[in-house]
């Protein structure tokens, strides 16, 4: 049996709390839904911040609903390009992870850490790891079929829940290795 699963694009983004929002946005302001994405109750914003390191700043697009901690994701090329640091981790470990200021409409903050370059990742139901035989937090492979720059991606985890939808998350830089064209059918090799 083939271990199929969609594989999306994860371009920079930001998460915030309820704090900074109110910071950033004004207090009580609520984000503007533009797009549902794949995984359930999270969406893309209209609204975007600008994040800012020791050598330059990016405009970065909010994902919703808001989380305990505010969390910025960067490609590592994004987090060189701007001069922050920005560790490979699973998205929600940010403690010791970079520093940035992030600026909105209505003020700026900076955090002291919450700066990532998110790992490469897999969701998925209990039901889809039950009939890939895969665990939550297991390492896997996942061959990425495409046209002239095939590519293997090794140290994949996966992320088991049914408050997600299956799916693999990759970030702008990986998707560029791979000539992934917005989206792909990848493979669980292993």
């Amino acid at each position: 049996m083939k271990k199929e699963v969609l594989v999306e694009i994860s371009a920079r983004h930001v998460h915030l709390s309820r704090h900074d929002l109110d910071i950033l946005f004004g207090e009580g302001y609520e984000l503007t839904n533009k797009k549902d994405l794949s995984q359930p109750g999270q969406f893309a914003c209209e609204e975007k911040v600008t994040v800012t390191g020791a050598k330059g700043s990016l405009k970065a697009s909010i994902l919703g609903p808001v989380r305990p901690d505010t969390q910025v994701e960067l490609s590592l090329t994004d987090a060189r390009s701007i001069g922050v640091t920005a560790p490979i981790r699973e998205s929600g470990d940010i403690k010791g992870s970079g520093g940035c200021k992030i600026t909105g409409p209505k003020g700026e903050i900076e955090i002291a850490e919450g700066v990532i370059a998110a790992k490469r990742h897999i969701h998925m139901t209990v039901a889809d790891a039950a009939k890939y035989g895969i665990t939550d937090k297991q390492t896997v492979n996942v061959k990425i079929p495409t046209e002239g720059r095939a590519l293997i991606f090794g140290d994949v985890i996966a992320r088991v829940s049914d408050n997600y939808a299956l799916a693999m998350h990759i970030d702008t830089d990986e998707a560029n290795a791979a000539c992934v064209p917005g989206s792909c059918i990848g493979e669980i090799i292993d």
